[in-house]
């Protein structure tokens, strides 16, 4: 399944609350799978909720893509599991205009419930003309069933 949502592009997008980017106003988000009860937009949004969640278990991909290049500051990710142990790999990655893709983290975490169950990254970056910004989660490195999944995705 591939999901685009197409929204008018204002003059200016505003960030909102701690200076977060106002990610649906500024981008479009492609992503390969879905589960229908945890969309997305969810993780995207500077409200607290439950988060996006895979359909399919795998590697996923997210991709935002930018209706105007962005300047990039800080980047935060925050991932959940309460349900099973597993070692989770991410790779976040730019693309700046001109250019190529550039790798600006790849990680790996062990979740192990009940102890182990949140991973909260922040990133300080000095990225310019962003384009796309890309991260692949392989939410089980030993090739389980587990299902990729995003609490949040914020930028400044």
């Amino acid at each position: 399944m591939r999901k685009r949502i197409v929204t008018p592009t204002p003059a200016t997008v505003q960030t909102r609350g701690e200076g977060w980017l106002d990610l649906e106003h500024a981008a479009t988000v492609e992503i390969a799978s879905e589960d229908k009860d945890f969309p997305i937009e969810s993780s995207l949004s500077i409200e607290p909720s439950q988060g996006w969640r895979a359909a399919e278990p795998g590697a996923q991909t997210i991709r935002l893509l930018f209706d105007q290049p962005q300047e990039l500051k800080r980047i935060s990710l925050v991932f959940e599991e309460d349900e099973m142990a597993r070692t989770q790999e991410f790779v976040l990655r730019a693309l700046s205009n001109p250019g190529a893709f550039r790798e600006i983290v790849r990680q790996q975490w062990n979740f192990s419930p009940p102890t182990s169950t949140r991973e909260s990254e922040e990133y300080r970056v000095e990225l310019s003309e962003v384009t796309v910004l890309e991260l692949t989660i392989v939410p089980d490195i030993s090739g389980g069933a587990a299902h990729a999944s995003l609490k949040t995705l914020h930028l400044s």
